[in-house]
């Protein structure tokens, strides 16, 4: 063994040792012509997901009566549950926890309101998850007929944004 390539055991130890006791991933100690570098690499985990929330509208007060319906109107659709929403397979669900925000930025239009026709991987809205910015691409081709979250509002795993037919 040449000098060079003689390594003092009792130095890695201790580096090793400094790494856990630190709790350091890595660690890296240069002097002349002689470098040593420790890492260690942890067990990566399935991320644990809780179960979508579901989100209830605040009760209101009772609101004035419309003017009746003409007879040759057609009848209101009853609203959908959260359950109806994500078993439409035009509901686009978040694919992560956030915050969604319906504009690129403050001040700015909305990627899509209601009757935006939109094609296929369009951006529709944005999550920021960890101070990152992830678009979030409609699933489908088709027309936004409900947008089911507000600017800036938390949003869970699985949790439907909007409904494109």
């Amino acid at each position: 063994m040449t000098k060079s390539s003689q390594v003092d055991q009792d130095l890695i130890r201790a580096i090793a040792e400094l790494l856990n006791k630190e709790n350091l991933a890595e660690i890296e100690i240069e002097q002349e012509d002689f470098r040593v570098r420790v890492t260690r690499s942890y067990p990566v985990e399935a991320p644990v997901y809780a179960p979508p929330m579901q989100y209830m509208a605040p009760p209101h007060a009772a609101a004035p009566a419309a003017p009746a319906a003409p007879a040759s109107s057609v009848p209101a659709a009853a609203p959908l549950s959260a359950e109806d929403l994500s078993a439409n397979p035009g509901t686009l669900t978040s694919p992560m926890v956030g915050t969604a925000y319906r504009a690129s930025e403050p001040g700015k239009p909305p990627f899509v309101e209601v009757g935006t026709k939109v094609s296929e991987g369009q951006t529709v809205l944005i999550i920021e998850a960890m101070k990152t910015m992830n678009q979030i691409p409609a699933h489908r081709s088709g027309t936004v007929t409900r947008i089911l979250v507000e600017d800036s509002q938390p949003v869970e795993y699985g949790e439907p944004l909007v409904v494109i037919e």
